[in-house]
């Protein structure tokens, strides 16, 4: 049946090239016209707004296109016991070998794995480090700059100390003087 259908697709794309040159040579449309071709006949069908239509009728398979395409497989050929064993044995090596390289495969794939790992521990202590000195640095500045703030207010305490010693002292001058 596949032979058939694969026939069928290869005749109507013949069909539609041979349909193609015979309109350029013969303009007038043959209504009646019947291909032929091996397994199957073609009939065209009233030309329709959409293109043409065509009828394909596939003949039946005659026994001698049968007997044509099946070809004899070649005779197999008789297996001595060595060469059983020469065959498992060459089994047996493929299979350690590709159980070797699935191994092998895993194995490399745990190194990366522990590589990824590694990096990643080691770019999150550097991390954490650098965090650390930040913090450590900000902590120090917030704390120079309290003790400055501290510094500025107590000079500035000390000032208004001087300067109301000052004022008491004029006070006290001219209470005398007011009373002399």
């Amino acid at each position: 049946m596949a032979k058939t259908v694969t026939a069928y697709k290869e005749k109507m794309k013949e069909l539609s090239v041979l349909s193609l040159i015979c309109s350029c040579f013969y303009p007038e449309t043959r209504n009646k016209l019947i291909c032929e071709f091996e397994d199957m006949e073609v009939k065209p069908i009233d030309k329709r707004a959409s293109g043409q239509a065509f009828e394909v009728i596939l003949k039946p398979q005659s026994p001698v296109s049968d007997i044509a395409h099946n070809l004899p497989s070649p005779p197999k050929r008789d297996l001595s016991l060595e060469d059983i064993e020469k065959k498992l044995e060459a089994a047996e090596e493929r299979r350690k070998y590709q159980e070797s390289q699935v191994l092998k495969a895993l194995a490399e794939k745990r190194e990366h794995e522990r590589d990824v790992l590694l990096k990643a521990m080691e770019e999150n202590s550097n991390f954490s480090k650098m965090a650390e000195e930040k913090l450590q640095m900000k902590m120090e500045q917030i704390k120079e700059n309290r003790e400055a703030q501290l510094a500025a207010m107590m000079e500035r305490l000390q000032e208004k100390e001087k300067h109301a010693a000052a004022v008491r002292r004029n006070k006290e001058l001219l209470r005398e003087e007011q009373l002399a």
